[in-house]
């Protein structure tokens, strides 16, 4: 499944007056879901695309010209219970904020981000649109697991004019989603592309900011990579980020290393868990510059951190014809150990003696 445009039915609508936010349901063409499975393919993709369909959107404006504007992603997870919980929204709310303000757009107030992520998750899942947990996931440490995909992002007015948006809408949807790699192996490679340079949106979540992520992600797979890794602007010698999620570095020494966050780094919420998981267990954390040099003579464990990624082994990195395999190609210990833990709280398998969980 990974991603796919099969979204759920309702979805939520708001929008900037200049003074305060309107919101609004909105439901979708749908049967119940055991209809909707029934359909051949051409009618299922025909039912798929109608809801993707939104007539009254303007289609000139800032976003769809220019590129202006911000997305999240958060899941919620199908528990052990049979409840339905999401991670941590309350920083995905304050992070939208942040970014929607970074771009100089009103932001979306973080209470209204968090009701209308529960509430597009709790209503879909009243029509019966919601995977149920499978106890067979444990066996592979959830690696092929559901979830729903919650993806709130900004859209931009009317207008042709190279100008901020001062009147926004936000939109809510949500979609069934499952592993993100697909690949057959985790190996890696360096891109000499350029993803974020001081003093611009690398912080934010800006949707701009993921055309070079998915240029460069295309061309590795190309070459026969899983996934690309980005170095720093400035030198080309230094890690940031994989296309879409952060990294770490074990080091020989054990102490787990990962970029420390600046104008180039997205705050990314599983590295913050990750980070705080890893401490709990008494493995010294860093947050700091990285070379590709250090990461391959001395790194024994490498892996990449996110939302969709969750936490992903990564087995190698090539780095300009030269390439470093960690822990002889397998997952270490530490990286199954901390994926393990982060997964068993998000379903419900571990107790969340944390309360990262909001149940809907």
């Amino acid at each position: 499944m990974a991603f796919s445009l099969d979204t759920y039915p309702i979805a939520y609508r708001a929008r900037y007056s200049g003074s305060s936010w309107t919101g609004e349901w909105l439901e979708k063409p749908h049967a119940s879901p055991t209809e909707e499975a029934a359909l051949g393919q051409e009618e299922r993709d025909k039912l798929a695309s109608s809801r993707n369909l939104w007539a009254d959107m303007p289609l000139v404006g800032c976003s769809t010209q220019y590129g202006l504007g911000c997305f999240e992603g958060l899941k919620a997870f199908p528990r052990k219970d049979g409840a339905l919980a999401l991670f941590r929204p309350d920083r995905n709310a304050a992070r939208f904020r942040r970014s929607m303000e970074g771009l100089l757009m009103p932001g979306f107030p973080e209470d209204l981000f968090i009701a209308a992520c529960m509430d597009a998750v709790g209503k879909n899942a009243a029509l019966g649109f919601r995977p149920a947990y499978d106890a067979a996931w444990e066996k592979n440490s959830f690696m092929t697991a559901d979830s729903i995909y919650i993806r709130p992002f900004s859209y931009g007015e009317a207008g042709i004019n190279l100008a901020a948006s001062s009147l926004p809408y936000v939109i809510v949807i949500t979609t069934p989603v499952s592993a993100y790699f697909t690949s057959s192996h985790s190996k890696a490679v360096t891109t000499d592309r350029v993803r974020a340079v001081p003093r611009g949106t690398g912080w934010l979540k800006a949707a701009s900011n993921y055309v070079i992520s998915i240029i460069a992600k295309k061309e590795a797979n190309d070459a026969g990579f899983m996934e690309c890794v980005f170095l720093d602007s400035r030198e080309g010698r230094y890690l940031e980020e994989g296309s879409s999620c952060n990294i770490f570095i074990r080091l020989r020494s054990g102490e787990l290393a990962t970029p420390e966050l600046g104008d180039t780094i997205l705050p990314g919420i599983t590295r913050l868990s990750v980070l705080e998981l890893a401490r709990d267990r008494g493995v010294k954390t860093v947050e700091r510059a990285i070379s590709i040099d250090e990461a391959m003579d001395d790194g024994s464990e490498c892996f990449v951190t996110g939302t969709a990624a969750g936490v992903t082994s990564v087995e190698s990195i090539t780095h300009k014809g030269r390439t470093a395999v960690f822990n002889s190609g397998q997952v270490g210990e530490l990286t199954a150990e901390l994926r393990d833990t982060l997964k068993g709280i998000q379903y419900g398998l571990l107790p969340d003696t944390k309360g990262w969980m909001a149940p809907v």
